[in-house]
């Protein structure tokens, strides 16, 4: 990858895409995370506005204070204007969840819980986008968004632009250091943040980006998994598994056409 190239590649599709929409800024949910550290600095990039939202819902101590470092450095780095909003989510997500009927599926209750968290966000973040009139800028990564379907649909998949969705994670790696990220956020296990503890992406996935990437290589070159054995039959099947179930988040939304027949 010509790594500085990509770079200002993004950054002039941003800012083309934002004009063309005639908009006046971004808006980006930061988590301490690699993603929206190198998607916001890519939105600082461009010279307009960046409003990055701090959204804790039980948050985990490292994770919070990484985005704080975080957007302390890109103030610090870029002229253009660039501000930061924490909106503590937790009363309002225990309030909900007090709304909700108990049940006794506790795993299941987990997982729509964390999606739960992911909306909330979505919804502060078109929030001050409204006021504002920014776009809400994504933090997907290749692997993730076209891959194994990691990502909440209606919460951090509810976006407006998507500028490193095309990239895969060891990609965005690399983009994180040629722009300097803080070290502390590049070192990081990744972790999407929603169970309000320290666990990481491989632990819900069963298998880390690299190998999930190897894994996604091999399934477009149309390889099976009776080519592999051990650790690699493993995690293609872990991905192809993971790829089947999550195509209803990678295919648009389906619509039932009427036969034209049957509207005369």
């Amino acid at each position: 990858m010509q790594t500085e190239k990509v770079v200002k590649y993004i950054v002039s599709w941003l800012k083309d895409y934002l004009e063309t929409a005639h908009q006046k800024g971004f808006v980006i949910g930061i988590s301490g995370g690699i993603d929206s550290a190198v998607t916001s600095t890519l939105c600082a990039m461009t010279g307009y506005p960046l409003l990055n939202l701090e959204m804790p819902i039980h948050q985990e101590k490292n994770q919070a204070d990484r985005a704080k470092r975080h957007i302390e450095w890109l103030k610090n780095k870029f002229s253009s204007p660039i501000d930061s909003i924490e909106v503590n989510l937790t009363s309002t997500f225990d309030a909900m969840v007090s709304a909700l009927p108990e049940t006794d599926t506790t795993d299941k209750v987990n997982l729509a819980l964390a999606n739960t968290r992911s909306r909330l966000r979505m919804t502060t973040l078109y929030y001050f986008a409204g006021l504002h009139n920014y776009l809400v800028a994504g933090t997907g990564n290749k692997v993730e968004d076209f891959g194994v379907g990691f990502y909440t649909k209606y919460g951090d998949g509810g976006v407006d632009l998507s500028p490193i969705a095309d990239l895969m994670k060891s990609e965005v790696y690399k983009i994180a250091e040629f722009l300097g990220i803080n070290t502390d956020i590049q070192k990081a296990k990744p972790t999407d943040g929603l169970f309000g503890d320290d666990r990481s992406d491989e632990d819900q996935l069963g298998a880390n980006y690299d190998e999930l990437e190897w894994a996604m290589r091999a399934k477009e070159d149309g390889k099976t998994a009776d080519k592999f054995e051990g650790r690699e039959k493993e995690v293609f099947e872990i991905y192809s598994r993971l790829n089947r179930i999550n195509q209803h988040k990678m295919v648009p939304i389906p619509i039932c056409d009427i036969p034209e027949e049957l509207m005369k």
